[in-house]
């Protein structure tokens, strides 16, 4: 390539460089006014004692360090109890709601997708339209179906079972009834709570939250399984059919790991939703009974805006940010591409050097009907 030809393509290579600069400099400006900036502004907010008047920059605010992360973390008040229970609850909230959101949104996708099925249109509408719903309208809504004289309880009044007060009763669904547990458990603690009601799961009202979730996220999820499945090719359910491979088997180890990326895409999502839920628990029950419906996001705002604790309130969310981020990568772990073991995929290749020893032989085989006795 001559030298004129070299200088005429990192020419055109540059120009196309800056044009990409050019078109994408407005979204960046945004990004970095309304998101990087604020961001930045809220992590010295975590490390400062500015008291929510005047600018945070000013010289009056002083750093503190770590100090609001030690007084969530370790400081034995109230603080921490309060940031112990919001953690507790969320996580329970998160081991619930994520599973059982993605399996009802696959076993939807799946069903929807058979061809069969009549009226697919129609379903496909009527399960996602509680995810367009808005959350203040549909959290409304459960209160009043999870009321002491709701329908709920009306509808358990009717099999004979005595409805719980749901949103009024703050007794952890796995003590089972129980009022103490053993001194192990209710004398040692954890972020200013004690092990005995971290093993008690979420309380009942927490429980309508649970439900809740499960039932207005699982059909905008339902849409992203479908669309992988559809893209699924027919042909290898086809051969797995030939092969003898019953309905279970197809889709445990044919369609199930082809939808490996979509899986790990709802689950990012689901953990993300999950750990940042604050409308609902804002429009319903404000932490109560007994702050057992609290979470990290609404205690971010209760120390912010009513405490008027902003290091506190921006240090929650930080924390919050480092507990998503670790959740993904750790679910990103577990969803990765495996190689199969030596052991596993001996069989396979035995298989394959049979078959090619088997074709060799048949090569080497004279055939007489052939000139040159070779086939």
């Amino acid at each position: 390539m001559s030298a004129y030809a070299e200088r005429s393509r990192r020419g055109l290579r540059r120009g196309e460089t800056a044009s990409g600069w050019l078109f994408t400099a407005p979204m960046l400006i945004l990004l970095g006014l309304f998101l990087v900036v604020p961001v930045l502004m809220a992590l010295w907010v975590s490390v400062s004692d500015w008291g929510g008047r005047g600018s945070p920059f000013s010289g009056s605010v002083s750093f503190v360090g770590l100090k609001n992360y030690g007084e969530l973390l370790l400081g034995g008040g109230l603080a921490e109890q309060d940031f112990g229970m919001s953690i507790k609850n969320n996580a329970w909230y998160v081991i619930l709601v994520v599973p059982c959101q993605t399996a009802l949104s696959l076993f939807l996708a799946v069903l929807v997708n058979r061809q069969i099925l009549k009226g697919r249109g129609f379903f496909r509408t009527a399960f996602y339209f509680p995810s367009v719903t808005s959350s203040v309208a549909i959290t409304v809504l459960f209160l009043f179906l999870f009321s002491t004289t709701g329908a709920v309880n009306a509808a358990l009044g009717w099999l004979g079972i005595n409805g719980p007060n749901w949103l009024n009763d703050p007794s952890g669904i796995f003590h089972f009834g129980a009022t103490g547990g053993p001194a192990a458990l209710t004398q040692n603690d954890f972020l200013g709570v004690s092990f005995w009601d971290w093993i008690g799961g979420p309380s009942v009202a927490m429980c309508v939250y649970i439900i809740m979730a499960i039932f207005t996220t699982s059909g905008t999820f339902m849409l992203l399984f479908l669309a992988a499945l559809q893209n699924i090719s027919g042909e290898v359910q086809e051969a797995a059919m030939v092969d003898g491979a019953n309905g279970w088997q197809r889709f445990w180890r044919i369609t199930l790991p082809q939808l490996r990326p979509t899986l790990f895409t709802v689950l990012t999502l689901g953990l993300i939703g999950c750990w940042q839920i604050f409308d609902q628990i804002y429009t319903g029950s404000r932490g109560q009974p007994a702050k057992t419906t609290i979470t990290p996001a609404y205690q971010s705002y209760q120390s912010s805006f009513i405490n008027q604790e902003w290091g506190q309130g921006a240090a929650i969310a930080f924390i919050l940010f480092v507990i998503i981020i670790a959740f993904t990568l750790l679910q990103r772990w577990v969803l990765r591409e495996r190689k199969v073991s030596r052991r596993r995929n001996q069989p396979y290749l035995d298989a394959a050097a049979r078959a090619a020893a088997r074709t060799s032989a048949a090569e080497r085989t004279p055939d007489p009907t052939t000139p040159g006795g070779r086939r």
